[in-house]
């Protein structure tokens, strides 16, 4: 098997790789972009192994011309910059030890020990600037079954970094085939109070992409199962979701990680760190307002959002007279101004009629008149 991707064989990726290969070292494409490639997936971040080390790494990139940023020097990463393209380049790595949060790592000199420390198999894929593929713990089988299996020992992989749990269960949801491994599985359940290290915004992070795949449903209920989803939204509920998921392909909509968090239950915004934005979102999908008044205030997304994991807490098709109702909401405009009820009314007592008139009015479904609501 080879990659013969077009990022592997323009110019700033044989650039870079010839950087390192022609003085004597190693250069090899890692994780992400060869598993895609290899998947057919779409390639985002260029990361490459080396058995250079860091300051070497920068010297080389200054001698060829290119921009280097030392993003992680003290952890062996330097980021390349070839024609805007950026390369992440890591010298090969082994761990000395780890807390389940983060690791003390030394410099290695072999991609083995460099693959042992990272977490899936399917990740611990190299190809070199041909695209010829060096898979040296046996990951390839694994990629070609879409199996998100553990290196080595899973227990002794979560128990590196808690964070693999989730990583186990969103690798599931964006690349997995059948059911989850079930030595994976079961590591994950055993260790699952390890998630109450983690810091909020990785847990977060992690959750979202999980909720950004096309089904997370069955990874969010394997998820549930172990115990995991219990661990960092407390009160949460996987039974909902597939619902949701069925109900936004009948109706068109594109996968959304907060609307999928609010059909999830629970207080997310306690449990985890949002955005402003996202919270905002989170909680007008979750509020109890009626559906085109929501729409009105807030526009027919939001109302439709709020549609949908309404109708699938109670495991019902989308209304489409209901969602109608949303549309024609959102494009409503509140006839009165102020200057309409002056000077015979103003300051407070100005504010709580437009406010009461606007009540009537969107109680009416839109539809009294200026007149009617001066009368």
């Amino acid at each position: 098997m080879k990659i013969t991707d077009a990022w592997l064989t323009q110019k700033p990726s044989q650039q870079v790789c010839a950087m390192l290969t022609d003085t004597g070292h190693q250069a090899w494409f890692v994780g992400g972009c060869v598993r895609n490639a290899l998947l057919g997936e779409l390639v985002a971040d260029l990361d490459l192994s080396t058995d250079a080390h860091p300051e070497t790494v920068m010297e080389l990139a200054k001698a060829a011309g290119l921009k280097v940023i030392p993003t992680g020097i003290e952890h062996g990463t330097v980021t390349v910059v070839a024609d805007d393209i950026p390369f992440e380049i890591t010298t090969f790595r082994r761990d000395v030890a780890t807390d389940g949060r983060r690791a003390t790592v030394a410099f290695a000199d072999n991609m083995t020990d460099d693959a042992r420390r990272r977490d899936f198999t399917m990740n611990a894929l190299y190809a070199d600037a041909d695209g010829n593929i060096a898979d040296p713990l046996g990951g390839l089988p694994d990629l070609q079954a879409r199996r998100i299996r553990f290196i080595e020992d899973p227990e002794q992989r979560i128990k590196e970094d808690y964070l693999r749990i989730l990583r186990f269960f969103r690798f599931h949801a964006w690349y997995g085939q059948d059911g989850p491994d079930p030595d994976g599985l079961a590591a994950c359940a055993a260790h699952v109070e390890g998630l109450q290290t983690l810091s909020v915004e990785r847990v977060t992070s992690e959750l979202l992409k999980l909720l950004s795949a096309p089904n997370p449903a069955p990874a969010v209920a394997s998820m549930a199962a172990t115990g995991a989803l219990g661990q960092i939204l407390p009160g949460s509920t996987a039974k909902t979701l597939p619902v949701l998921i069925h109900l936004e392909s009948q109706a068109n909509l594109a996968p959304d990680p907060i609307r999928r968090l609010a059909a999830l239950g629970g207080t997310p915004v306690e449990n985890l760190r949002l955005s402003k934005e996202e919270a905002k979102r989170l909680a007008l999908i979750q509020s109890e307002t009626p559906l085109p008044e929501l729409a009105y205030r807030e526009g027919a997304a939001i109302g439709t959002d709020a549609l949908a994991v309404r109708s699938a807490a109670l495991s019902q098709d989308i209304d489409q007279t209901l969602l109608k109702q949303i549309q024609h909401a959102a494009q409503q405009v509140f006839p009165l101004k102020a200057a309409d009820l002056m000077p015979a009314l103003r300051g407070p007592a100005l504010g709580q009629a437009l406010k009461e008139a606007e009540a009537k009015w969107i109680a009416s479904a839109f539809t009294l008149t200026k007149d009617d609501l001066l009368g």
